[in-house]
């Protein structure tokens, strides 16, 4: 077996260092996944499998999972219809000419779609990464034909590695740093990504002017390249050729709290707070004010710790390729603007969340002071309040730490009256 160009341990240290996107060639060329083309799967899959539908048009709007219709089909069915020509359609498709409208078997489980064939799993060797006993149980299969597309968004979740099998795909990806250039919205609501407003490839500039500072990176994914996403970097993808193949794997690293691990620090902080609440009468110490384990390691309660940073080089080369800033057409920015600014790997990076919660807890406190003083003041009758909140106002709030830590709070706050 010929020798791969990085060791699973060099691998998984340039995932773990590496903040701007990045392609490994020649690290897959012995993966069995390497045959999971669409034909070789028609074989393995006789399941109907939920596509997505949508048209092949040039809006200026995104095309959102919940404006898209469905269907039930088959690979061997989706198969017959990519090759449609000009037949008459028949079966699951009959509605969809393949020629005004492109399908996507998105976001589909492996672990699900083979739990009768676990040898497959196998087949995605992502040790070779550094992530021992990571396989298709961890992964994610894509299949789409050309067109078929994901709205730009942001994954609140780990890093992503994304296995190109057959076909291309193309990839806009937008740095953290980018958020406010992107309109984020929380709908369509969904809990691990936030969208954005923006149809990066037909963007709508009159309406969303600050996306022409927006620093894009684009990169045409070949089979048996795989793409390291790096955390809270926004990304629009699309088939570009006929019918397309993908698989990727979403990775908690090192550093980077799961859900359960943040529940055991809020649990951790909320007991502080009602420990010390007892025996101090000043009040309770902000949540923001707790003590939390470095991150990295891992303390005697399985808590994370961080460890120092050492200085690391990516060995970027004929192995590794960055994914660089594209020239943007619509842009009329000069190019010494922000818009035309490389990432710098040495410095540290901020996430998306960071801008997007900061934000939001300003508009908070705003129309909360606009509230208080609208409820002071007298108001004749039939006079509006001017105070518009929208749902995705809403949901933005709900999420950001600060509720967070007035709900955590309130909730301490009535245990107390409860045991008192």
């Amino acid at each position: 077996m010929a020798s791969k160009p990085f060791t699973p341990e060099e691998a998984r240290r340039i995932v773990q260092f590496l903040q701007t996107p990045a392609v490994f060639l020649n690290m897959t060329t012995d993966w069995p996944a390497l045959h999971w083309t669409v034909e070789h799967l028609s074989d393995c899959l006789t399941e109907r499998l939920r596509f997505r539908i949508g048209k092949r048009t040039e809006n200026m709007a995104p095309l959102f999972e919940t404006e898209c219709s469905y269907i039930e089909a088959t690979i061997n069915e989706f198969l017959s219809w990519t090759a449609c020509e000009d037949k008459s359609l028949v079966g699951p498709f009959s509605d969809y000419h393949c020629k005004e409208f492109w399908a996507y078997a998105d976001y589909k489980y492996i672990a699900q779609l083979f739990q009768d064939k676990p040898a497959m799993f196998q087949d995605m060797v992502w040790s070779d990464f550094g992530f021992p006993g990571r396989d298709g149980r961890d992964s994610t299969l894509w299949i789409g034909t050309q067109g078929a597309n994901t709205p730009c968004h942001l994954d609140s979740y780990g890093c992503n590695l994304v296995f190109q099998i057959q076909g291309r795909k193309r990839w806009h990806l937008f740095p953290p740093d980018d958020t406010h250039c992107l309109y984020p919205t929380r709908i369509p609501y969904e809990e691990s990504s936030v969208f954005s407003r923006v149809s990066v490839v037909h963007p709508d500039l009159k309406k969303f002017p600050a996306f022409r500072r927006a620093r894009v990176h684009t990169v045409t994914l070949q089979p048996g390249q795989v793409l390291f996403v790096p955390r809270h970097w926004w990304h629009y993808v699309e088939s570009v050729d006929p019918v397309t193949v993908s698989v990727n794997s979403w990775i908690e690293m090192d550093g980077v709290s799961s859900h359960d691990e943040n529940m055991q620090y809020l649990n951790l902080a909320v007991k502080a707070c009602m420990d010390k609440s007892r025996d101090d009468t000043d009040g309770m110490t902000s949540l923001a004010d707790q003590p939390r384990a470095e991150v990295g390691k891992r303390d005697s309660s399985g808590l994370l710790k961080t460890p120092a940073s050492p200085t690391f080089r990516v060995p970027f080369g004929p192995h590794l390729i960055p994914v660089n800033l594209a020239h943007k057409p619509n842009c009329t920015c000069p190019k010494d603007t922000s818009c035309y600014r490389y990432n710098d790997l040495s410095r540290g990076q901020s996430t998306a969340q960071d801008e997007y919660e900061s934000r939001s807890v300003n508009e908070l406190q705003r129309w909360g002071q606009h509230a208080h003083q609208e409820a002071e003041s007298p108001r004749t009758s039939g006079e509006g309040s001017g105070l518009h909140i929208s749902t995705n106002d809403m949901l933005q709030f709900l999420i950001h730490p600060d509720v967070i830590t007035l709900v955590t709070r309130l909730m301490m706050s009535r245990q107390r009256e409860l045991h008192s």
